[in-house]
């Protein structure tokens, strides 16, 4: 098992973002020196959460140079009917060439209709024109110069191709693409290709429950045994299951339990706030029923929500929490340790988090895979 670093910080105010961006890159180089082999960020626009993810990939370009090992660039997960096929085809490209086929493109269909209606989508739309973007970036992907154009209109997004995407993908055909692993085609076409999946730890459309190793059982099984099936060389299924992502939105660690829980929900109070504050102009972006949106945000500080997306603790408690997941399968954690408003004091709990986890968590699962090659 390996880990990697989600950055999910928000800003509440404008004057905020440029701290909130520039402590987001100094916490993504210190949690690299900690040992986390990978750093995702979010896919966010108009809302605050995550300043910098308005261009998840332009971030990813500036922050690559600065690494000082072999990092992974991960994206959880790109909202994809808010893309042109043409730009995303491309900027996966170039971002998967600039960092040496380094790169994991999480997918999506997107969450939040004030996102939506800001590029012209309908909500309600989302799936479908998600689903027809890839399939149009696929086309594009495989496109060589003397082949006929390739038109497509697809919700807001139009275009003829006459020669090719450029540059070329570094990856064989292109970086690999991670779906959450819900939708039956989505998990299939990753089992297919051989690509990683994110795995989630709730069955919609209820996304919290007192029981999440059971789901996320139920989900990489399913994965897996498609992958399995698909007759790929080792190789690709040592990457595809290397990196299978299982994800928390909230990582706390602590010298003791009683400092761990008290912080907990420290931050999951101030992440409530930020929430209720963003809901508040969400419901103007839901004015029509195309933009209506089905589910809720749930209260985090319910049993339910921290035992689905929190993971804390002390070193000890978080291994005692991950072996199962480590004995499953899962081969990368995806730590949110910055959830909620960034402030002075939010920043240094997530830096007690990271050198923590690069103390104790990350050498112990880290012996593990030692043991296992």
């Amino acid at each position: 098992m390996r880990f990697s670093l989600f950055l999910n910080a928000r800003a509440t105010a404008p004057e905020q973002d440029r701290f909130v961006m520039q402590a987001m890159g100094a916490h993504a180089l210190a949690a690299e020196a900690a040992g986390f082999e990978a750093i995702f960020t979010p896919d966010h626009h108009f809302t605050g959460y995550a300043p910098w993810a308005s261009d998840p990939m332009m971030f990813a370009a500036w922050l690559a140079p600065q690494f000082r090992k072999k990092t992974t660039l991960g994206f959880s997960v790109t909202s994809v009917p808010l893309h042109s096929p043409v730009r995303f085809a491309e900027r996966v490209n170039l971002l998967d060439q600039l960092n040496d086929g380094r790169v994991l493109i999480g997918v999506g269909s997107g969450t939040t209709p004030e996102e939506m209606i800001g590029f012209g989508v309908n909500y309600r739309e989302a799936s479908a024109i998600s689903d027809r973007n890839l399939e149009i970036a696929e086309q594009l992907w495989a496109k060589a110069p003397e082949d006929p154009p390739i038109e497509f209109e697809n919700g807001p997004w139009k275009g003829r191709v006459v020669q090719r995407i450029a540059p070329a993908p570094y990856s064989k055909g292109h970086a690999p693409l991670m779906p959450v692993a819900f939708k039956e085609a989505s998990v299939r076409r990753a089992a297919e290709h051989g690509w990683p999946a994110f795995i989630p730890a709730f069955g919609p459309p209820v996304i919290n429950n007192l029981e999440p190793l059971n789901h996320v059982t139920k989900h990489f099984s399913k994965y897996r045994d498609l992958l399995l099936a698909a007759g790929h060389d080792q190789a690709r299924l040592d990457h595809a299951l290397g990196w299978t992502t299982h994800t928390y939105q909230c990582v706390h660690v602590a010298p003791s339990a009683d400092q761990a829980r008290e912080e907990l929900e420290t931050i999951l109070r101030a992440y409530q706030y930020a929430v209720n504050r963003e809901n508040e102009f969400a419901a103007k972006a839901e004015a029509d029923e195309a933009n209506k949106k089905k589910d809720i945000n749930l209260d985090a500080l319910t049993d339910e929500w921290i035992a689905t997306w929190c993971l804390y603790g002390t070193p000890d408690q978080v291994i005692e929490h991950l072996e199962p997941y480590a004995r499953l399968g899962i081969g990368n954690i995806l730590c949110g340790t910055t959830t909620g408003p960034l402030t002075e004091q939010r920043l240094a709990l997530a830096e007690q988090t990271v050198s923590l986890m690069g103390q104790h968590v990350i050498p112990h699962f880290a012996a593990q895979r030692r043991a296992a090659a």
